[in-house]
């Protein structure tokens, strides 16, 4: 089969608890360059991978070819995967693996707008359709970039870097965006973190709704899955984490009770997953072959037998 062109992160983890046996039929939420559905290909499994990014279908077109019919790629966002896998006939799944963000292939691209690392054009749509970078940053006001900035970004100066993009419009490259928040925030190019970091993040996580994506994402799964089929999420920052965390915990029962301090809470739905082992992180050896894996968090959870919970519907 086709090369991956990167490797991604956690991958003998992401397997192992995905514990495939041949024949299953297992979804790749986040097909990117692929990596993962290799795997799960390699594992016996029929894999169903989905991705926004037109060049990521694009681009898995000879691995489709060459798995023989083992391999469906859908052309859409993974809070779509009931209704594709539904008109497919393809419900339920054995195992649902999330790779949440951006891909290293967007990253390592200029044209997409994606990095400060290389210049150029201020895009950063996954999807390649809707509302630039360089139109939102242009077109929003103040006070609106600067919840972003805030709330997608934990960026503590967030009105500073706010009203500095709009006194330096337009914008229209990365390197525009980066030079504006590293002269509002103050930069150093020997500072081992640049401040624009968390601009760029801010600004791709309300473009491509991220997080409501990730939220409708799980619920999804919760769905699709058979009971004792597992759901596998690999995360990169705290805000990802924090949902899918809570997410598990709520669908487990795992919230904490009451106290006289705040009411009991009232179980809504029985438990529709169990949570599998513990938290992983990378450790040093896949950090030196893999610098992205240093940031990376994965969770598991196993489908129970109980009804998905009503959608909407949180502990």
């Amino acid at each position: 089969m086709v090369t991956a062109p990167h490797v991604p992160v956690l991958l003998d983890d992401v397997i192992a608890a995905l514990a495939i046996m041949p024949g299953e039929r297992h979804v790749d939420a986040t097909f990117g360059a692929g990596g993962y559905t290799r795997a799960m290909l390699a594992g016996g499994a029929q894999v169903i991978a989905f991705d926004r990014d037109p060049d990521a279908i694009a681009g898995g077109q000879e691995l489709a070819e060459a798995a023989d019919g083992g391999l469906t790629l859908v052309h859409a966002v993974f809070s779509a995967i009931e209704a594709e896998l539904t008109q497919r006939d393809a419900v339920p799944v054995d195992g649902v693996v999330m790779d949440i963000g951006v891909s290293s292939m967007q990253l390592d691209q200029p044209d997409r707008g994606f990095s400060f690392q290389a210049d150029g054009p201020l895009d950063m749509r996954m999807s390649q359709s809707g509302t630039s970078a360089a139109e939102f940053l242009n077109e929003a006001d103040e006070e609106e970039i600067a919840d972003v900035l805030h709330q997608f970004g934990e960026e503590p100066r967030a009105r500073r870097v706010a009203r500095a993009i709009v006194a330096a419009r337009p914008l229209k490259t990365t390197l525009d965006l980066a030079t504006v928040v590293r002269r509002a925030l103050g930069y150093r190019p020997h500072d081992k973190k640049d401040p624009s970091t968390r601009t760029f993040q801010a600004i791709r996580i309300h473009l491509n709704r991220e997080l409501g994506e990730l939220a409708d994402g799980l619920a999804a799964a919760e769905r699709v899955l058979k009971p004792g089929g597992r759901l596998a999420v690999v995360t990169f920052h705290s805000l990802e984490d924090r949902l899918v965390k809570r997410f598990f915990r709520e669908r487990s029962g795992a919230l904490p009770g009451g106290s006289r301090h705040l009411p009991q809470v009232a179980a809504k739905a029985a438990p529709s997953f169990e949570a599998v082992g513990r938290a992983v992180r990378a450790d040093e050896q896949e950090i030196a072959r893999n610098s992205r894996a240093r940031s990376a968090t994965l969770r598991v959870a196993q489908r129970t037998a109980a009804a998905p919970w009503p959608k909407g519907e949180t502990a």
